[in-house]
């Protein structure tokens, strides 16, 4: 299984979901070798549940996942906390869907929920919890929350858009002394919110995986390779300059028709 445990659907958090974006997603996912996603959608995107309705309506869930063509797409989230910082949520569509009511009111900047309060809501659950992107700059999760609490985590985040924008080594090594200092693994995403970005980073498991649980296990169990492709700056940067111009057209064509 080759997975790719952060990634998005939908352009930005103000766009709206959009089918046939979604369904060309899958695809290229496909074509650039995955053979199974985390859906880790911004928490804070308008109209959320729209993506599950039409997941929902459209493709069988299978134990733990949605079968898209072939290909596993797990559900989760990605949620800012209080501190700054982002924590990827992975597991049962029930249980995302719940935890993901429960923030509602958690949704604005100047009241996100607190590290240690999303730790405790989570733990009624069976997610996976990733610190994601833990030094980037913007979102420094690392440098605002001490050591004992990231061990609350399961995992943290390789993260393509950081190894494109700090250089693969730098960021390689920073989040390696970190996981190793607190006893963490570490798992990759491309945190794509376009295509050409899939396959920048992927997890090769030596198994095939249904649910978040045989997931975790998998994880714990070192069953798996992280691969950083060769062509990381490329796609990274292609998607990057793609998605720019399509939120412009988007917000064009949403003022027109206003």
């Amino acid at each position: 299984m080759i997975i790719d445990f952060h990634s998005h659907v939908k352009i930005s958090k103000k766009s709206r979901f959009m089918p046939d974006y979604f369904r060309e997603m899958m695809y290229e996912a496909k074509q650039n070798g995955l053979t199974a996603l985390a859906l880790t959608e911004h928490f804070n995107t308008i109209r959320f549940f729209d993506i599950y309705a039409f997941l929902n309506e459209q493709y069988k869930y299978v134990d733990g996942f949605y079968d898209i063509d072939g290909l596993k797409l797990f559900p989760g989230v990605e949620v800012d906390v209080q501190e700054v910082g982002h924590i990827l949520l992975i597991g049962d569509r029930k249980e995302v869907c719940s935890i993901r009511e429960q923030l509602t009111d958690f949704k604005e900047e100047d009241r996100f929920i607190a590290f240690d309060l999303l730790m405790d809501l989570a733990d009624q659950y069976s997610l996976i919890k990733i610190g994601a992107h833990p030094f980037r700059d913007s979102t420094p999760l690392a440098r605002n929350v001490s050591k004992v609490q990231l061990q609350r985590l399961d995992a943290l985040d390789l993260n393509g858009k950081d190894l494109y924008a700090k250089g693969v080594e730098t960021c390689q090594q920073e989040v390696k002394e970190l996981a190793d200092e607190i006893g963490l693994p570490v798992v990759g995403g491309s945190d794509t919110h376009q295509f050409l970005q899939y396959g920048s980073i992927v997890n090769e498991f030596e198994y095939d995986c249904s649910n978040s649980n045989e997931l975790m296990q998998a994880i714990l169990q070192k069953k798996y390779q992280l691969k950083v492709s060769d062509q990381l700056a490329l796609k990274v940067k292609s998607a990057t300059i793609v998605k720019k111009y399509m939120k412009k057209y988007m917000q064009e064509v949403d003022t027109v028709s206003l």
